[in-house]
């Protein structure tokens, strides 16, 4: 495996740090520590908080796009693959709790700060948004696959909000249930449809 420079060293660092004390409070020194470099070695690769801000978004760009790609490779079924977006809850439950949705939070803090780069990061969204709508619209809803991504968007969301804010497990794990019955009752539903329009052929 390459070893990481220390520019992804900074990047990763940084978005660690960006996620569990915020942008605005996430100092040059916190991530020179975080990295153990020289701030002389740390201006060498990034003149301004904004700078690493522009790579950190990059970053989770770029994870956000080899997740959702792995997700499209493990299962054939847009529900299944729905489901491993829902499932982010879980998985993630621990830093949920602790630091809420590491996209939302980011977003948030950013249109609060009048930052930008919150058009940059807005893009985090508009990823599962338009993946989320495209796994709708393989699943037979495609009038209503923007709607029903921007609901599972806003539930998820809300979910990590008031799982940060209550620091409860037990209420992640009933909402991903609830949500993973709405995934199922719209699958029933389409299908229901689906036959009908066959018999009426």
């Amino acid at each position: 495996m390459k070893n990481k420079t220390t520019y992804d060293r900074i990047v990763e660092a940084a978005d660690k740090l960006f996620y569990q004390q915020g942008f605005e409070h996430t100092s040059f020194t916190d991530i020179a520590d975080a990295v153990r470099i020289s701030r002389g070695n740390f201006y060498h690769h990034f003149k301004s908080k904004d700078e690493i801000l522009e790579a950190v978004i990059e970053l989770r760009l770029a994870n956000t796009r080899m997740m959702l790609e792995q997700w499209e490779a493990q299962a054939q079924d847009p529900r299944e693959r729905i489901r491993s977006f829902i499932n982010i809850l879980i998985m993630n439950r621990a830093k949920i709790k602790l630091y809420g949705c590491p996209v939302g939070t980011l977003c948030t803090e950013l249109v609060k700060l009048e930052h930008p780069s919150r058009p940059e990061a807005n893009k985090l969204f508009t990823l599962f948004r338009t993946w989320l709508r495209r796994q709708f619209s393989l699943l037979g809803c495609d009038k209503d696959a923007d709607e029903l991504a921007l609901h599972l968007l806003a539930r998820s969301q809300g979910v990590a909000t008031l799982a940060s804010t209550f620091h409860d497990e037990k209420f992640i794990r009933q909402e991903v249930k609830v949500m993973g019955d709405w995934l199922e009752s719209i699958t029933n539903k389409t299908k229901t449809t689906t036959q009908k329009r066959r018999s009426a052929v």
